[in-house]
């Protein structure tokens, strides 16, 4: 079909654009058993070649495009017309984010040094600037949700990605009387932040439902609107009424630090955190009735926690766990993962005591991140040579918020629906 629009005479015309849009972009047609090809369309604000300073104009998918790459693939110009266009084959259960970028003569790739360590860094260095060029699909028909941060990303899926129906009602008006947002100030950590209490559902004893605690709490109140998709779910019963406490990272400088693997982190959060969040509402206190998610820095922290204090945290969503922490060779030299030793939490599980408490564990990781792949399939190895039940499933995507979003809701689901 694409390809059929693209040698119309009309292709450019307003009428064209106007078929484009009411079917939305991506177009997705199949290719064989196992693959759909995707289509992209951008329309050129400037007009034609003669009328344009847009000289490229890069797709950025999460986990395809190569972002260490000299010279990334561009759409193509159809000539004579304002039409982009560019196709990619791909599985049929893929899920992804995606950015285009058009640039001007300015914005160009550089002329790269021969020596390979300088031409990494000046490459890396020239495809960050392009960060801010960055834009949403407008021709993209599929909604991302509310959220107060404007994003420069747009979805894409393959006919058989993962189900996220949930998330759509991502739009829809919730009880925000039942959220209450507070600042937490530690004295063991000497900071404060932000951190959301949201009580789902009616439980018929309080002090018995269940926590869930997530990590980068920011992200699902600010960027992914999570309250409204638990809402509604737990209203459909598709989920068990709930206490979830969501917690700020604070920054970036803050989020290094405190999520891999550090020790006052967790026992700020069972000495100080909890007891007031318990305060404002009736939780269980008991692990088994205790889930802690998180995802990338956080799928690493979650599991931490459950190793560490599994009588307080015995369930664990850990979603594209950086379990590689603290050898960064497994993401900078992926090519040498088999002579790495491997990261410091997966050496701690295997050398569990025996003694400890029992945790229930959901791994899940995306086939294009190779590397969170790799560690993770590592730690399940781990996890499941030291008598933990541990469940490990690859997703067809990306490091991507967009593959998290439905993962998040489907483990947490699962865990919750197996407590007694």
């Amino acid at each position: 079909m694409a390809a059929q629009w693209l040698r119309e005479e009309a292709a450019g015309q307003p009428a064209w654009w106007q078929k484009v849009a009411s079917h939305g972009t991506p177009i997705v047609e199949p290719h064989d058993d196992r693959h759909v090809k995707m289509t992209w369309l951008w329309r050129d604000p400037a007009g034609d070649e003669r009328h344009s300073p847009i000289r490229r104009v890069y797709a950025d998918i999460n986990g395809i495009t190569d972002h260490h790459s000299t010279s990334p693939s561009s759409l193509t110009r159809l000539p004579g017309t304002d039409v982009w266009y560019g196709a990619a084959v791909i599985d049929r259960r893929w899920r992804g984010s995606y950015s285009l970028i058009p640039i001007t003569d300015r914005d160009l790739p550089p002329v790269f040094s021969d020596d390979e360590t300088l031409r990494d860094r000046q490459q890396r260095a020239w495809w960050v600037s392009l960060f801010p060029l960055a834009i949403a699909d407008p021709l993209n028909r599929l909604s991302l949700g509310p959220s107060h941060r404007p994003r420069p990303v747009s979805l894409a899926q393959g006919p058989d990605a993962d189900d996220q129906s949930a998330w759509q009602a991502a739009d829809r008006p919730w009880d925000e009387a039942r959220l209450q947002l507070f600042q937490w100030r530690s004295e063991r950590l000497d900071n404060q932040r932000r951190v959301w209490l949201y009580a789902s559902g009616d439980a018929a004893v309080e002090a018995n439902r269940p926590l869930v605690l997530l990590l980068d709490g920011q992200n699902w109140i600010e960027r992914h609107a999570l309250l409204p998709v638990i809402e509604h779910e737990t209203a459909r019963g598709h989920l068990p009424p709930a206490c979830w406490l969501l917690i700020d990272a604070i920054d970036g400088e803050h989020r290094e630090n405190e999520l891999p693997c550090n020790a006052a982190f967790w026992q700020a959060i069972i000495e100080e955190l909890l007891p007031q969040a318990q305060k404002r509402e009736a939780f269980s206190e008991e692990g088994a009735r205790t889930v802690v998610a998180g995802q990338s820095y956080g799928g690493l922290a979650a599991l931490y926690a459950g190793v560490h204090w599994p009588e307080r945290f015995g369930h664990v969503l850990s979603q594209s766990g950086s379990f590689w922490w603290p050898t960064v060779q497994f993401v900078t030299q992926f090519e040498k993962r088999h002579e790495l030793e491997e990261g410091w939490l997966i050496r701690q599980v295997r050398q569990r005591d025996a003694a400890a408490p029992t945790l229930t564990v959901i791994q899940q990781a995306g086939d294009r991140e190779a590397d969170i792949e790799f560690v993770n399939r590592q730690m399940h190895q781990a996890l499941t040579a030291a008598g933990h039940r541990a469940e490990y499933r690859v997703f067809s995507g990306g490091h991507d918020a967009l593959c998290w979003r439905g993962g998040l809701v489907d483990g947490v689901r699962q865990l919750l629906s197996a407590m007694k």
